[in-house]
């Protein structure tokens, strides 16, 4: 069974590969790209990015069947799963020793949102927290250097403190009810 150190051993090689690949001139930007659809009856969203495919869906008090988890609660896992990531990164670029890494990330979405008397009360997950629960024979001055490199080079961490402006647009095709209604 491979440890948690010795992946990082695997990380620390893959980072070094990578390093010298931008160095060369070999990586540059690259698009990322996801395509949502609202299906059939349910209205789940199905989320496909590259070969992989992710259900969201809405609990059954808004009209879901609680098929997946929601938006928001996929924006926290999100951050979770680029959190823990970005902490092995780190470990391993550091050299920092990690017996086990788990992270739990908590945050608030109030219903009320927006509503008459809730009108300041954010419609966004708000509140949010993480917290990561580390097994290391690291010193804690080597951990807390961990969690600031964490913090300094997690991609979803920095993109929620410092949202980027997002472009939108409509692709409207008429459908034939549509076309007859006018």
């Amino acid at each position: 069974m491979t440890t948690l150190n010795e992946y990082l051993g695997q990380k620390r090689a893959a980072i070094v590969a990578r390093r010298a690949r931008v160095a060369a001139g070999e990586a540059g930007p690259k698009t990322l790209t996801a395509h949502v659809s609202a299906e059939g009856r349910s209205g789940i969203r199905r989320i496909r990015i590259r070969d992989f495919q992710v259900i969201s869906d809405s609990e059954a008090d808004f009209a879901g069947y609680d098929l997946g988890p929601s938006s928001p609660e996929l924006q926290l896992g999100v951050l979770g799963s680029c959190l823990t990531h970005t902490f092995l990164i780190q470990a391993a670029a550091l050299g920092v020793p990690l017996d086990s890494l788990e992270l739990e990330i908590t945050g608030t979405i109030d219903p009320r949102a927006g509503s008459p008397g809730f009108e300041a009360v954010p419609i966004y997950p708000h509140g949010i927290r993480y917290a990561a629960s580390i097994a290391s024979p690291a010193a804690p001055a080597e951990i807390e250097a961990l969690r600031e490199a964490v913090e300094r080079n997690c991609p979803i961490l920095n993109l929620l403190r410092q949202p980027q402006a997002i472009a939108g647009e409509i692709r409207l095709s008429q459908t034939p009810a549509a076309v007859a209604a006018e």
